[in-house]
């Protein structure tokens, strides 16, 4: 499914104008969206499928990252991409890790109660400080410049280049994670979130492998959040508010925690029904309300958990007969 859905995104440039004619360039940019969505709701299914945390701060690290581009990006001048990238995911990075490491031992509803505390206090510090643009935001001139002794590579500002840009990123992230998630490493990171006594037990330390989770999973979310203030050009508190981490975790629960896959999956059924609702009605918020609802209560596994079962009963074989047992003695007659 990933790899149809992979195929047809990579086509949709080529073809995408005599799909969509007038809208073909909003088309593109709302894809483009929901593509970077994803690639923070595959950071956050680390924590909620894989370690079993459910975390509301990925917007701080997703808003930390766009603040960070938009402050250091010269005001008439595009920021070179080598030096503003790296530090935006340093500086999501480091806020990870101090947050981490001031709520990793807690678990359960404490651990919620502390990402939500933590995603108001980021709120409110750029929703009121001046040098943040306040309420208003922060807005970019120009994209980052991607260039090498002054041959341009990309061109972010072209909306095709960059939508190839971000499907690659989202693709890598992808990999990236599920290469983790193969190796020694993911596999304590699983085993915590089903027993963490017996992880314990077995002479890891649960609280360092659930930091680093933390870390790796704030850094992807900074970078999706690097990857929106690149396309929009602006950024504002909402980007650290946790309603768009809620956002984020319905794309999980939606798509399949666990499965990587199906948070991709989650992220374009939920950007898709929520614009074909505010299509139909003004007050779209309510019938995608019940329609969330009830994917959750007939999907417990989500989109990709359906596709897992699909397949393994495809991919069941089919019984056989047993064959007579010959062994047996033929009564004579």
């Amino acid at each position: 499914m990933l790899l149809v859905l992979t195929v047809l995104l990579a086509l949709y440039p080529l073809f995408g104008e005599a799909l969509a004619g007038s809208k073909h360039e909003y088309v593109t940019q709302k894809v483009t969206t929901i593509m970077i969505l994803a690639i923070m709701a595959l950071s956050l299914d680390l924590l909620v499928g894989v370690g079993g945390m459910v975390s509301v701060a990925q917007a701080v690290f997703f808003g930390i990252a766009g603040y960070t581009l938009a402050l250091t990006a010269p005001e008439f001048a595009p920021a070179n991409i080598w030096v503003a990238l790296p530090m935006s995911l340093l500086l999501a990075a480091s806020a990870s890790l101090i947050i981490g490491a001031l709520i990793i031992r807690t678990s359960g509803i404490f651990f919620i109660i502390a990402t939500i505390a933590f995603s108001q206090m980021f709120f409110y510090l750029f929703h009121d400080a001046p040098f943040a643009g306040g309420s208003d935001g922060i807005y970019l001139m120009f994209k980052p410049e991607v260039s090498i002794a002054g041959v341009q590579l990309l061109d972010l500002e072209n909306s095709t280049t960059l939508f190839y840009v971000v499907l690659a990123s989202m693709l890598v992230v992808y990999l990236l994670l599920r290469t983790l998630l193969r190796s020694p490493f993911g596999r304590v990171l699983s085993g915590i979130k089903e027993n963490e006594i017996r992880v314990r037990a077995l002479g890891y330390n649960p609280v360092i492998y659930k930091l680093v989770a933390f870390v790796i999973a704030g850094t992807l979310s900074g970078y999706a959040g690097f990857l929106s203030a690149t396309q929009y050009g602006f950024v504002n508190p909402g980007d650290v508010s946790w309603m768009l981490s809620a956002h984020a975790l319905i794309m999980v629960i939606l798509g399949g925690m666990g499965t990587l896959f199906g948070p991709i999956l989650g992220a374009f059924a939920f950007e898709g029904l929520q614009y074909w609702y505010s299509t139909i009605t003004p007050h779209w918020e309510l019938p995608m309300g019940f329609t969330v609802i009830a994917l959750v209560l007939l999907l417990p596994g989500g989109i990709g958990g359906l596709l897992l079962k699909w397949a393994e009963r495809r991919n069941k074989p089919i019984a056989q007969p047993a064959a007579p047992d010959t062994d047996k003695a033929v009564p004579s007659e």
